[in-house]
């Protein structure tokens, strides 16, 4: 297994919770992947493109065997199962579901990139993985606690989160 793994998720379209629950089962299902911890659900304002629902976003944690190129097509995978359609950039979404961290990996490949490009710029990410790795080191030695505290002055003014109560 590689080092820890973080993934982000995201719904704003039907039963949010549901797909968000769903997608972890598809991703637990999977061969070579553990799930190790889950945050919190958090409601987020949209990023990007405003005019659009509110997301509800986790962060889990996963243990894998795959390559980056393998989990990520994975992902996609489950993306497609559960409806998503890519037809507008930060357009409304059944799911979205993004890789963070891939242990201590640093990747620019066109296709994956490696933190997640906007990692270090949105709150709605960021609040959820200090959650589950108050410890977390990025892979450019800068702690979760820097990366959020500079995130926070950096946030655009309207953008909301706030955690939710799993309704189980």
């Amino acid at each position: 297994m590689n080092g820890r793994v973080y993934l982000g998720l995201g719904s704003n379209m039907g039963d949010k919770e549901e797909n968000l629950a769903y997608a972890i089962y598809l991703i637990e299902l999977t061969e070579k992947i553990i799930v190790t911890r889950q945050s919190s659900l958090y409601i987020t304002a949209p990023w990007g493109k405003t005019d659009q629902d509110e997301f509800l976003n986790q962060v889990i944690e996963i243990e894998t065997g795959l390559t980056p190129l393998e989990l990520l097509d994975v992902l996609q995978k489950i993306e497609i199962k559960l409806g998503r359609l890519r037809n507008e950039k930060w357009g409304p979404r059944v799911i979205d579901l993004d890789i963070l961290l891939f242990g201590e990996e640093i990747i620019a490949l066109q296709e994956l990139v490696i933190p997640h490009p906007h990692l270090y710029a949105r709150l709605f990410v960021l609040i959820p993985l200090q959650e589950i790795a108050p410890q977390l080191v990025f892979p450019d030695g800068k702690g979760i606690g820097e990366v959020l505290a500079r995130a926070a002055q950096l946030e655009d003014a309207s953008q909301s989160i706030r955690k939710i109560e799993i309704s189980k």
